[in-house]
C-alpha cells in the first residue's frame, strides 16, 4: 500500500493503472474510519484491481460555526484499517490553498445540484454543505480516474446527489450504495459519534428506534406520512429536530402517502452533536 499526498501523485498512480487496464475502485472518505467505512471497502474489492481511499476533511463543506477545527481526526488509526482492508492507495490530498492539492490558490468553481439540494432535507439548515460535498467529491474523481466509487447510504442525500452529478455530466462512474452499518444497539455509525458521551450516547439510539417504529407501523398498514411521522416523534429523545420526513427515494420531495418505497430521514441535535439516519419504507405489497 502507498500513500501519495499531492494531486500529481495521484493522477500519476492512476494514469500508470489505467494504463495496464486496470478497474479503479474509489472510497472518499473524511478520515477517522470506522466499520462503516470498512465495508464500503469490502464493497468494492473484490470487484476492483486497485482500490483507492481518500481521506480529507474537506473544508468547503463546513459553516464557519461548525465543527472543522475540531472534526476528529487518527491518520495513523485510518492507515492501519485501509491496509488491513487490502486498499492499494491511500490519498491525502493537503490542506485548501496548497498548491499541490485539491484546491490551489485562487481555487473558485462550485459544483451545485439544485433540484436535490435546496431546501430540502439537511440542505435546510446547511445550505453550504451539499455544494461542498459535490465540488470536492468532482475534484476527487478527476484526480483518482475511478471506474467505480462507493457511497453509504446514511448519508442519502450525498448519495441521491452524487448519483445525479455523474449521470449529469456523464462521468461514466459507477455509484455503489453501501448499506448503513449500525452499532449493536441500532446507532448509525459515524464518525461524529465519537462526541457522545454518557447519557447523550443513551439518547442518540432514539433516532434509529423512532424510524424503526415507523417502518413497524407501515408494516402495520399505516401509510399517512404525517401519521407516521408522529410515531416516530413519540420515541425520539433529542434536544432539537432538524427534520423528520418521509420523502420520495429518488426525487428527495416529501410525500403525503407512503404507495411505493420512499425513506423516512431524521437529523436531530443530541447534546452538541448533529446525528442523522434514515430506513427504506416500502409499503405490503410493493417493490423497490
Amino acid at each position: 500500500m502507498q500513500t501519495l499526498d499531492t494531486v500529481a501523485a495521484m493522477r500519476q498512480a492512476s494514469a500508470r493503472f489505467r494504463a495496464d487496464g486496470l478497474r479503479i475502485g474509489f472510497v472518499p472518505t473524511m478520515g477517522f474510519l470506522h466499520e462503516g467505512h470498512r465495508s464500503l471497502m469490502r464493497l468494492l474489492r473484490p470487484q476492483v484491481d486497485r482500490l483507492v481511499v481518500s481521506i480529507y476533511v474537506n473544508p468547503l463543506q463546513f459553516a464557519p460555526h461548525e465543527d472543522f477545527d475540531v472534526y476528529p481526526r487518527d491518520p495513523e488509526g485510518d492507515s492501519a484499517i485501509c491496509e488491513e482492508e487490502g486498499a492499494d492507495v491511500i490519498f491525502m490530498p493537503p490542506p485548501a490553498g496548497d498548491p499541490t492539492g485539491l484546491y490551489p490558490p485562487g481555487f473558485q468553481t462550485r459544483i451545485h445540484v439544485p433540484a436535490l439540494d435546496d431546501g430540502r432535507l439537511c440542505a435546510k439548515s446547511r445550505p453550504h454543505f451539499f455544494e461542498g460535498v459535490a465540488t470536492v467529491v468532482y475534484r476527487l474523481f478527476q484526480v483518482v480516474g475511478c471506474d467505480m466509487a462507493a457511497f453509504g447510504e446514511k448519508d442519502f442525500q450525498q448519495l441521491t446527489i452524487i448519483r445525479r452529478m455523474v449521470a449529469d455530466l456523464e462521468m461514466g462512474i459507477d455509484i455503489v450504495g453501501g448499506p448503513i452499518i449500525r452499532e449493536d444497539d441500532g446507532l448509525a455509525m459515524s464518525s461524529r459519534n465519537a462526541y457522545l458521551k454518557g447519557v447523550d450516547r443513551q439518547r442518540a439510539v432514539s433516532l434509529s428506534r423512532g424510524l424503526r417504529a415507523m417502518q413497524g407501523a407501515l408494516a402495520d398498514g399505516v401509510t399517512d406520512a404525517a401519521a407516521l411521522i408522529e410515531v416516530a416523534k413519540a420515541e425520539l429523545e433529542v434536544d432539537a429536530l432538524d427534520y423528520l420526513e418521509v420523502v420520495d427515494k429518488d426525487s428527495l420531495a416529501k410525500v403525503g402517502e407512503v404507495t411505493r418505497e420512499s425513506r423516512a430521514a431524521i437529523a436531530a441535535m443530541v447534546g452538541r452533536t448533529r446525528l442523522i439516519d434514515n430506513v427504506a419504507l416500502v409499503p405490503r405489497g410493493a417493490g423497490s
